[in-house]
């Protein structure tokens, strides 16, 4: 074992590694604690939340929400979830310190008349995040949200922008869950064409998605949405607004549903612009939620 000698009062001093380790253990927080954020920064997304668990962006626990386990595919009578997934991008992409609302000057804006724009181009890790981020950092004027989302599904009448489109969104992030180990990749025969299916494979992840949606609006209801969680907040709002988030409500007892389902439209009352003024409230959360439930 190594050692480090020092000198002191004619005497040689003998420090072992293990002292050391020793040491800097004790600088080091204790069994469950987490160092603090500095103050006025919030924490980034992804590194939010218990490092054991698997970590599921807003675009993958909506589509999850969606899914069917054994069959793994969306509803196809589902026409929402396209348009809630590019909202979960924006969203996503503001949590993550990326993109924000243009200030609005003396003469206040409407949050949907307002631009969206980059406020850091660093790469997120993830493709579809990546490739939502350049298009609107190279967009010049920049676009609303409400434009976004369109432009990102690819409902808009000018070709001239029909590049802006995300193909394939649901199939590339199932294959996320796949690599993540939540869904497994198959092939079914619909009668006249052969389709890939995503089944679920690890029950509990998804189990565990629903509990924390459920929990969110029964046991740790807080009736203010300032204080709820900022990225829980913006998946109860998001799964509505894809049509999945009945599939989280479905299992609980008819009381429980009833009282759920209340809550969640007391969400959904909630005045947008109002609650986009309120202290530490994302504007870019808010737009996307204005843009869903005007």
């Amino acid at each position: 074992m190594t050692s480090l000698s020092q000198r002191s009062s004619g005497l040689v001093q003998r420090r072992t590694e293990a002292s050391r380790s020793a040491a800097a253990d004790k600088d080091k927080p204790s069994a469950g604690e987490e160092p603090e954020p500095r103050r006025g920064e919030e924490p980034e997304d992804d590194e939010q939340g218990d490092s054991k668990e698997t970590r599921l962006t807003l675009m993958e626990e909506v589509l999850l929400l969606g899914l069917k386990d054994r069959e793994g595919y969306t509803s196809f009578w589902n026409d929402c979830i396209s348009s809630g997934l590019r909202g979960c991008m924006l969203i996503e992409l503001a949590l993550r310190g990326r993109l924000q609302l243009d200030a609005c000057g003396m003469r206040r804006k409407s949050l949907l008349a307002r631009k969206v724009i980059c406020k850091s181009d660093a790469p997120t890790g993830d493709v579809l995040l990546d490739e939502a981020l350049k298009h609107v950092k190279e967009t010049q004027p920049p676009e609303t949200v409400q434009s976004w989302i369109e432009l990102l599904s690819g409902e808009t009448w000018n070709p001239l922008k029909l590049h802006y489109q995300l193909r394939n969104v649901r199939e590339r992030l199932a294959k996320n869950l796949v690599e993540k180990g939540v869904l497994t990749t198959e092939k079914q025969n619909f009668l006249l064409f052969d389709m890939t299916t995503h089944p679920l494979t690890n029950n509990t992840i998804k189990q565990r998605l629903i509990k924390k949606v459920q929990e969110a609006v029964l046991e740790r209801w807080v009736n203010d949405p300032q204080r709820m969680d900022r990225r829980l907040l913006a998946l109860i709002f998001l799964a509505h607004s894809s049509d999945v988030l009945e599939n989280a409500f479905a299992p609980l007892l008819d009381e429980q549903y009833d009282l759920a389902m209340k809550r969640v439209r007391s969400l959904l009352d909630l005045e947008p612009e109002g609650e986009s003024l309120k202290p530490q409230a994302n504007e870019l959360l808010w737009a996307v939620v204005a843009a869903f439930t005007k």
